[in-house]
């Protein structure tokens, strides 16, 4: 099973803007507890990297990866911290490209046909769509998915329990992004418990609306 399979097959990804590295590898311990054993550590803030370093080294079976990754720069950080899987709120060829040459599972954000096309073009068939609810939710995901078959979707922001289930029933979308269950005032009161416990009900909600 390849890195998007699994992320498949988990049906969430975290993601997680730390400011305190101390806490990077008891949250990815809470995720996995919960049944998510993923997690997209944003370069948003500058303790980003060492957390992704932190989680790579201690809990090699969690699959890490860098999201808001926007230059060829941070790609070569990311991987060289122990990123599996790079993720990017936008469609940047350069960065892409780099991914490929490098070797590493790259999930663009694409939110057009012609950015849609333009990711098609470099060989990906797993894209980002962000932000998911504001950009026009699963409706149109559902619309430009009809001309694009071979196109799957992660979709992020504006998703959380109450819409979960709705995105997961569609068979094009491989995972839904967000950060609902590791909320910044959990991952700071060090609410570890609460994170697991919101963790297992999103792999749950998944599960049941894709049986």
């Amino acid at each position: 099973m390849n890195i998007l399979e699994q992320i498949g097959s988990i049906g969430v990804v975290p993601v997680i803007a730390m400011t305190d590295v101390e806490k990077a590898v008891p949250l990815a311990k809470a995720l996995a507890a919960g049944g998510i054993p993923c997690a997209e550590v944003t370069f948003r803030t500058a303790q980003g990297e060492e957390c992704i370093r932190r989680i790579a080294a201690e809990l090699p079976d969690i699959l890490v990866g860098a999201g808001t990754v926007l230059t060829t720069e941070q790609v070569d950080r990311a991987l060289a911290a122990g990123a599996k899987f790079i993720v990017s709120p936008g469609f940047n060829a350069e960065v892409v490209k780099h991914c490929i040459a490098r070797g590493v599972p790259v999930i663009p954000g694409c939110i057009t046909p012609t950015e849609m096309e333009a990711a098609m073009a470099l060989g990906l068939s797993t894209l980002k769509f962000f932000p998911a609810e504001q950009a026009g939710g699963l409706g149109f995901i559902k619309a430009v998915a009809a001309p694009y078959p071979n196109l799957r979707f992660m979709p992020t922001g504006g998703i959380g329990p109450a819409n979960l289930g709705s995105y997961a029933a569609f068979d094009k979308i491989v995972a839904c992004g967000g950060s609902w269950m590791c909320t910044r005032e959990l991952i700071d009161s060090g609410n570890f418990a609460e994170i697991t416990r919101l963790s297992r009900e999103a792999v749950d909600l998944v599960s049941a609306h894709r049986a």
